[in-house]
């Protein structure tokens, strides 16, 4: 079952808005980040224990979304 984790991922010009990735394990939701992300640093993935419910997240496991402010 996909559960929802919460990516912070650096730049060389600063950091990315929050992104939201959908995975079955910590793990996994890192490697996608580094497969979506080859030229930034992950550097942190972290369980989503709240998140807005009107933000579109994904559904599938691999779905990734960046969350503008």
């Amino acid at each position: 079952m996909a559960k929802l984790f919460i990516g912070s991922v650096r730049t060389q010009g600063g950091y990315r808005p929050p992104i939201t990735v959908r995975a079955t394990s910590q793990a996994e939701a890192l490697w996608f980040l580094r497969a979506q992300y080859p030229q930034d640093r992950v550097e942190a993935v972290l369980p989503a224990l709240w998140w807005p419910p009107t933000s579109d997240t994904g559904r599938t496991i691999g779905d990734i979304r960046e969350h503008r402010c």
